[in-house]
């Protein structure tokens, strides 16, 4: 299975300024080209290690989730990477291999590798090995319920679970679930969404969840608020809350992306 990952490197002096970035009121896209090194982010207590940072609360737009492609060199890593006891983390590594504990628990991951780890956790991780790892950090503040009890930390894989195929679409758009959608305890999902050539959504979805959608694999026609965009490979599309999306894909190989959205909870009447 193969994963983008940002462009790196900085574009030459002749090049021409021309992608697909924008930021709207209803949505942004942050094309792969832009993840060069001029923009990248240096974070407290990690060493050897690089982040893009592509999503962010910003009142007004998307308020609920942060989103890292995260960049750790040989021997590089954290001790203590999150700053905020009551952020819950999900980490998809997208290339090489990175070394991870939570709590005593140690745990290997390659790419397509998953983890979720709970608020207020233990957690560190680490390159061992000689090459560049590259993983997506999903950061949100845990909306804990009276009567629920949190969930618990655990590590999966892409290659682990096998797709749900959507209803009435004979196979070519399933996803990739690794939260069962009716388990309460969790207040947010991160799957990953699977279209064949030709697949699409077939109306323009409007719903409450905010998105992030960092194209893993293939390309497509997304339709965002008014305006249809081709996305590909590292591509990241963020969406607030009610804007219209809709998608078809057109490439041969599969067009895969990484979707965040915020779940199975009321919404907040006052900050």
């Amino acid at each position: 299975m193969r994963y983008a990952t940002p462009a790196r490197g900085l574009p030459p002096q002749d090049a021409k300024m021309e992608s697909t970035e924008v930021f709207t009121d209803a949505y942004a896209v942050i094309p792969r080209s832009t993840m060069t090194d001029i923009v990248a982010s240096n974070l407290p207590f990690w060493d050897k290690t690089r982040a893009w940072i592509i999503a962010r609360p910003l009142s007004g737009f998307a308020e609920t989730f942060a989103q890292y492609i995260v960049e750790i060199a040989p021997n590089g890593g954290s001790d203590a990477p999150e700053p905020d006891a009551t952020a819950q983390a999900v980490l998809f590594v997208v290339e090489g291999q990175i070394d991870l504990w939570i709590g005593d628990e140690f745990y290997q991951l390659n790419a397509g590798g998953y983890a979720y780890i709970p608020a207020d956790t233990t957690w560190r991780v680490e390159n061992s090995s000689s090459y560049t790892a590259t993983f997506h950090w999903i950061r949100k503040s845990y909306e804990a319920v009276d009567g629920i009890n949190p969930p618990d930390a655990f590590v999966t894989s892409d290659q682990a679970v096998t797709p749900t195929e959507m209803p009435d679409c004979d196979g070519v758009w399933s996803t990739t679930r690794f939260v069962d959608p009716s388990d309460m305890r969790h207040d947010m999902h991160v799957n990953i969404v699977t279209f064949q050539k030709g697949g699409l959504i077939p109306f323009l979805e409007t719903h409450v969840m905010e998105h992030g959608l960092y194209v893993l694999q293939g390309e497509a026609d997304y339709k965002l608020n008014e305006d249809w965009v081709h996305v590909v490979p590292g591509d990241f599309m963020w969406l607030r809350a009610f804007c219209p999306q809709a998608c078809i894909a057109t490439s041969e190989e599969p067009f895969r992306y990484l979707l965040y959205k915020d779940v199975n909870r009321h919404p907040r009447l006052k900050l």
